[in-house]
């Protein structure tokens, strides 16, 4: 059975840092392209970071390229996404998704998710003083 599972969120203050998990079991996320979404209370999904496949390459939205930074251990079978600087705006459910679709444009990158994609169920950041 295929599960991934988040872990990592909590509270924290403007400011702070926080590291989301991105742990998998019953497949081998190095196979994938692997993407960070998050939901705000409601707001629509947005995704905001993807790292690939194969040669690792990156990719952020606009609002947080510089202070997120996502990276994979394939012998942990885990990805990561280590959050700086974090801001209220930030506040927000997030999950990680396999095989999303990136696309860049003039206006900056999009990443979009897949409706075969395998999911996890979230864990929640707050950025709150």
């Amino acid at each position: 059975q295929v599960q991934l599972v988040e872990s990592g969120g909590g509270l924290v203050q403007p400011g702070g840092s926080l590291r989301l998990s991105c742990a998998a079991s019953g497949l081998t996320l190095g196979y994938y392209a692997i993407g960070w979404f998050r939901q705000a209370p409601e707001k629509e999904r947005e995704g905001v970071s993807y790292i690939s496949r194969s040669t690792g390459s990156t990719y952020y939205v606009r609002s947080v390229k510089g202070r997120f930074t996502i990276s994979r251990d394939n012998a942990k079978n885990t990805v990561y996404l280590q959050m700086n600087s974090l801001k209220p705006e930030d506040t927000a459910v997030y999950y990680c998704a396999t095989d999303p679709k990136v696309v860049t444009t003039t206006e900056g990158v999009l990443i979009s998710s897949d409706p075969n994609g395998y999911w996890g169920q979230g864990t929640q950041v707050t950025v709150s003083s």
